[in-house]
């Protein structure tokens, strides 16, 4: 398989930058989330400002369900999240916080998995260090939401989300070839993507809405980047992935593929307490 190394390593460097920049400024927001949860333990009270901010990102989410037709267990449980007395909320970061850590340790695991593959572990060495790069990004996505959790008052998540842990499971076996990897991870990227779009709209600490939105970007990019590769693959396979490139041959999708729409959807959003340490 032939791929353009120049552009890939480009990619790779970027998303690294940016993984930096977030992680820089979550380490640097620390010492205030330990104030505010000390706060917190002092005094149960929400101000007005608060509560009312809390009753509109309510509302706007309530109004989302009621529009989607068979939201299922986890709208369920999302809706019952929402219905209960706002001053009960000053957990919810933390939940969100705990379900993110979930999320990212799932992610490290299964692409330590794909690189013991010998298709993936023996291919293109950039993209091998795309799967290790991000990897690691994923591992301090992980630790940078255990840190704010713990730095709000709650327990460290070391468990994989209990949702998507048997879907990769059941996956692992059908991993015949790249192109079953990269769906894997594509979905688990925009399961990712879309939680943290989802809880910029129902975080109440603006240091944690930082950290959450940063991190979002990042694997954002890793989806964008997945969602390339995997058009090329199941449009042509190695043939396309070449240089130089037939573009003539390029599927449709080629052009539009990585951001198919102007914003992500949040139809993949994890609840709240889904990856919640019980």
């Amino acid at each position: 398989m032939l791929i353009d190394d120049t552009r890939l390593t480009e990619l790779i460097e970027e998303s690294q930058d940016q993984h930096t920049d977030a992680m820089k400024a979550s380490a640097a927001v620390l010492p205030d989330l330990r104030d505010l949860a000390n706060d917190r333990r002092k005094s149960a009270i929400i101000t007005p400002d608060e509560m009312r901010a809390l009753q509109a990102s309510r509302s706007t989410m309530k109004a989302k369900l009621a529009g989607i037709a068979g939201i299922g267990v986890l709208g369920a449980a999302m809706t019952s999240i929402l219905a209960r007395p706002v001053a009960a909320d000053s957990s919810l970061d933390i939940q969100m916080l705990q379900t993110n850590a979930s999320l990212e340790i799932l992610a490290v695991a299964t692409y330590k998995a794909a690189l013991t593959l010998p298709f993936i572990s023996g291919g293109n060495a950039v993209m091998v260090a795309f799967a290790k790069t991000t990897m690691q990004q994923h591992q301090d996505h992980q630790d940078a939401f255990n840190a704010q959790a713990k730095a709000l008052g709650g327990a460290e998540q070391t468990m994989p989300n209990p949702k998507y842990t048997p879907i990769v499971e059941a996956a692992k076996p059908t991993l015949k070839a790249p192109l079953d990897v990269v769906m894997l991870a594509a979905t688990l990227e925009t399961v990712a993507t879309e939680t943290y779009l989802n809880e910029c709209n129902m975080l109440a600490d603006k240091d944690t809405i930082a950290l959450v939105a940063s991190v979002m970007g990042v694997e954002c990019q890793h989806l964008a980047t997945l969602r390339a590769v995997g058009a090329l693959l199941s449009g042509g396979g190695d043939a396309l992935i070449a240089i130089p490139t037939d573009v003539a041959s390029l599927p449709a999708a080629a052009g539009n593929v990585a951001f198919p729409a102007a914003f992500e959807p949040t139809t993949a959003a994890s609840p709240a307490a889904e990856g919640a340490v019980k």
